[in-house]
């Protein structure tokens, strides 16, 4: 018969829960806000673009990706990638987006710690965050509690991912706001449009760090005996 611990519900399921509203939060403002035009009708490639070079960052290309907000900036390559929603339409949605990527490079450039560590740690949390489900789940079986605690362990990477993403996506977004406002590429009107895209997209980021501490929790405590099945 299905089990479904209800320690789960409590720790877990709330996180993901969020994470659900948020993804629909900000697909619904994107949306909105994408048939909104800016009065300088500027496309999100030309923002960044303006942007990086009155930063001195004539280096970092802007380039178009496909998908849908696949929008990111790649510190390795020094390249700002974005979603043909963003790169080739004039609307508030693009330009609150391809101005929070560049705020990304900006970070890059000024060697802004939290980036830094965010993205010295991307190869262990891939390869930790994949393998430890699975390591949990044998240790469990099996009664290999080292094994397990392996799995959790790994597992508690991606937990400090998640929280280091936190001030690295709201720096960027603040940063993207005032440069937006600053250089005058959006006015005040729109920059409230700008305001509630960006914020919509930073709940996915706190969902995501919420859901993996309640995880991380239940782990512990399964492991630790705090979950108990009759």
């Amino acid at each position: 018969m299905f089990y479904l611990d209800p320690l789960y519900l409590i720790l877990a399921l709330p996180g993901l829960l969020l994470g659900l509203w948020a993804q629909m939060r900000v697909k619904g403002t994107f949306k909105k806000y994408s048939q909104v035009r800016t009065t300088r009708n500027l496309t999100g490639a030309e923002i960044a673009r303006h942007l990086l070079d009155n930063q001195g960052l004539h280096d970092v290309r802007v380039e178009e990706t496909q998908g849908f907000l696949s929008d990111h900036y790649d510190p390795r390559t020094r390249v700002l990638r974005l979603s043909p929603d963003v790169y080739r339409v004039p609307s508030v949605a693009a330009a609150g987006v391809a101005a929070h990527e560049m705020g990304h490079a900006l970070q890059h450039s000024a060697g802004y710690a939290p980036l830094q560590l965010r993205s010295a740690i991307v190869p262990v949390v891939q390869f930790g965050s994949s393998l430890a489900p699975m390591l949990i789940l044998i240790g469990f079986l099996l009664r290999f509690t080292t094994l397990a605690w392996i799995g959790v362990i790994l597992f508690a990477g991606a937990v400090v991912f998640a929280l280091i993403t936190l001030p690295v996506e709201f720096d960027a977004s603040r940063r993207a706001k005032a440069l937006l406002s600053q250089g005058g590429i959006v006015s005040p009107e729109e920059a409230g449009g700008v305001s509630a895209v960006l914020n919509a997209a930073g709940w996915t980021y706190v969902a995501a760090a919420i859901a993996a501490i309640g995880q991380l929790l239940y782990y512990v405590l399964l492991l630790t005996g705090g979950s108990r099945r009759d």
